[in-house]
């Protein structure tokens, strides 16, 4: 690595952490919750909206039922509260879903939860960052004239934060959280007041407008279709539940405890928002469109539907405009934190999966901040692509959404039932059967709902995009059972062959020469000590006159080495030496061959590319000859002893890879 990006890095991640210091990354409470709890609680700034927006195709009239699909959603969100408090006690080792359901219902079912919520972790970080760019939008035009562009310099600042380490992001991100959440309250609590207590008349910019209904000729089958499409947009509110269950060895001890309290404030506080901004927004009369342009009768020439929370904050704030534009800026910030809970949970899931041979081992291992820096990384890359081919706009988005997560409750909640009916059948004590019993209620109606809800989803979000999500899990489903194949296969490879201990009946060393200099010299020398039966030094006729003068000077020195001179009649270097070192192994299959290849080592990347790619080339196409062993001779140039103490002691990792520099 050059100064320059040496610095950059460091500037950026700071010194790297040594291994022993990752018990003071652990995170307490009030840093826990807004790290992991950001996500379901941001949700309730688009969850609301997304239900007024699908109810818009039947007409105003219908906006009745937001009060009730509202309280459905709350009553299926407090139920998988209650149910994955009993999956953080009962699993805290930080696998959640995928952990539960790899231990009771089997691998297939572990893996279909891990590839579920892989999707919808990437969906997490791009319909937050999307709906922030949305927010932000209704305040700044330009923003929402360039939703992309912003999109993607969001979440490239959220992976270099969480790059620096989860304590560094969370002691960053709580002061946002909790300003949106005093900030909504507040407006809640002065909305409430100004209609009920004193009376008020408070009307959203909206109110004035009639609907021009898409269908507002909806009766019996196709009206509780829309209801329910309504319903299933709505339960987005739950996004985030999941998180804490995966991310519980990130809490300070008693982590089970923290865990399970941080997830009960989480349930409340996203409930009382929810139900909160359905009842003030239908009680200004905010009219919210799926289609504004088409569908909004009364609207001045060239409106710009702002966004629900936008424009309640900018009714119960009338006359206070900074009420206004700090509601947008702490919305906007609190769903680019919202993408934080994916970025904290989603590398934690891919270092399990590594760990059980699913996906790449990089994925496992942390980085120089103790943070999985890959699984960060591959994270930031695919929500990026998919901000980038849905434009950023959330309508479409959000029909992708909430299926992966979903399909993880539900089958969590089954491992759920089938864990405590395993230990309830050795468990002889009252007290603790009487818990089980009660825990197992809870996850069988925790089953129920998320099994309705998932049906649901699936009915009526299918053709409008779920199954791309779908597609997207079963494609991740396939690629990381190939992946385990094959570490597997490698593995029985390796272990299944006993070593008979048998040595090589001779060694054969050959010695690849282009010139008759230090780095050749050198080379020879080691050869020489390994004490070979057979030492021979073989060059490449690719240039006629070199050659010959490279004999000449051979001769003439004190080498003792025979020089070989193989011909090329076409110039290649690569193919004869192979083809010779194959003819020398045809002659003698029970020799081993050892090639010794003079290297040059350099300081600088240019001059990597001015040297040793013939080197390379041979080096990649003798690793797989059987029975050929390959040895580098290094030859350290002057440039590489200069940039020795920059960019080998000072690079990011090199602690890591062995060097000593010096920090503590």
């Amino acid at each position: 690595m050059s100064k320059l990006s040496t610095a950059t890095k460091r500037l950026l991640l700071g010194r790297p952490f040594r291994s022993d210091k990752l018990g003071h990354t652990l995170l307490p409470k009030r840093i826990a919750l807004p790290v992991f709890a950001s996500d379901a609680m941001s949700s309730v700034a688009y969850a609301p909206e997304e239900i007024f927006l699908v109810l818009s195709v039947a007409g105003i009239s219908a906006y009745a039922y937001t009060p009730w699909i509202g309280l459905s959603v709350a009553i299926v969100m407090a139920v998988v509260v209650a149910s994955y408090r009993q999956n953080v006690h009962a699993y805290p080792s930080g696998g959640g879903d995928y952990e539960v359901a790899t231990v009771n219902l089997g691998p297939t079912a572990g893996l279909t939860v891990g590839s579920a919520l892989m999707v919808d972790y990437v969906l997490t970080v791009a319909v937050s960052i999307s709906s922030a760019a949305s927010n932000i939008g209704s305040a700044l035009p330009f923003v929402a004239q360039h939703k992309v562009l912003f999109a993607v310099a969001a979440i490239v600042l959220l992976t270099a934060v969480n790059l620096r380490g989860i304590r560094e992001s969370g002691t960053a991100f709580a002061i946002p959280t909790y300003a949106f959440i005093v900030g909504m309250f507040l407006m809640l609590g002065w909305g409430f007041f100004r209609i009920y207590v004193l009376g008020e008349d408070v009307h959203a910019e909206s109110s004035s407008f009639t609907l021009n209904a898409e269908d507002s000729h909806l009766y019996g089958i196709a009206f509780a279709f829309l209801i329910a499409r309504a319903f299933s947009s709505g339960c987005a509110a739950l996004t985030g539940v999941e998180a804490i269950s995966n991310g519980v060895p990130a809490f300070q001890k008693p982590k089970s405890r923290n865990a399970a309290t941080t997830l009960l404030l989480l349930g409340s506080i996203a409930i009382v928002l929810l139900m909160g901004i359905i009842i003030l927004a239908q009680k200004i009369g905010i009219v919210y469109a799926h289609n504004p342009q088409e569908q909004l009768v009364g609207a001045p020439e060239g409106y710009h539907q702002k966004t629900l929370i936008a424009q309640i904050a900018e009714a119960v704030f009338s006359g206070f405009p900074i009420g206004f534009f700090f509601m947008a800026i702490v919305t906007a910030l609190i769903l680019v934190l919202a993408a934080n809970t994916a970025f904290n949970g989603f590398p934690v899931l891919g270092s399990i999966l590594a760990q059980d041979r699913y996906l790449p081992r990089q994925l496992h291992t942390r980085g120089d901040r103790l943070a999985f820096s890959n699984g960060i990384l591959f994270l930031s890359g695919a929500a990026i692509a998919f901000v980038v081919v849905f434009g950023a706009e959330v309508t479409k988005l959000i029909q992708l959404y909430i299926v992966g997560v979903f399909v993880s409750f539900v089958l969590s909640q089954t491992g759920m039932i089938k864990h405590w009916t395993r230990h309830l059948k050795s468990e002889t004590d009252k007290a603790q059967r009487a818990r089980m019993q009660r825990s197992r209620v809870i996850n069988s109606i925790g089953l129920a709902m998320t099994a309705t809800v998932l049906i649901i989803v699936l009915i009526t979000k299918f053709a409008a995009g779920a199954w791309i999500a779908i597609v997207a899990m079963v494609a991740i489903f396939i690629v990381m059972k190939m992946i385990r194949k094959h570490y597997d296969s490698v593995a029985a490879e390796l272990e299944e062959q006993e070593w008979d201990g048998v040595l090589p009946s001779r060694t054969h060393s050959i010695v690849l020469v282009s010139k008759l200099h230090m780095p050749t010299m050198r080379a020879l020398a080691y050869a020489r000590a390994t004490r070979p039966d057979t030492l021979e030094a073989i060059t490449v006729n690719v240039d006629e006159p070199d050659t010959r003068a490279l004999v000449r000077e051979w001769e003439k020195s004190d080498v003792t080495v025979p020089l070989k001179v193989i011909e090329s009649p076409y110039r290649e270097i690569t193919k004869p030496v192979l083809d010779y070192v194959k003819r020398v192994r045809r002659d003698a299959p029970r020799d081993v061959v050892t090639v010794f290849i003079p290297e040059y080592v350099v300081g600088h990347w240019w001059e990597q590319i001015l040297h040793n790619q013939s080197a390379l080339r041979l080096k990649s196409r003798l690793l797989f000859q059987p029975g050929v062993m390959v040895t580098s001779v290094p030859w350290q140039l002057s440039s590489s002893a200069k940039a020795k103490p920059l960019d080998i002691e000072k690079t990011a990792g090199a602690t890591r890879r062995g060097y000593d520099t010096g920090e503590k």
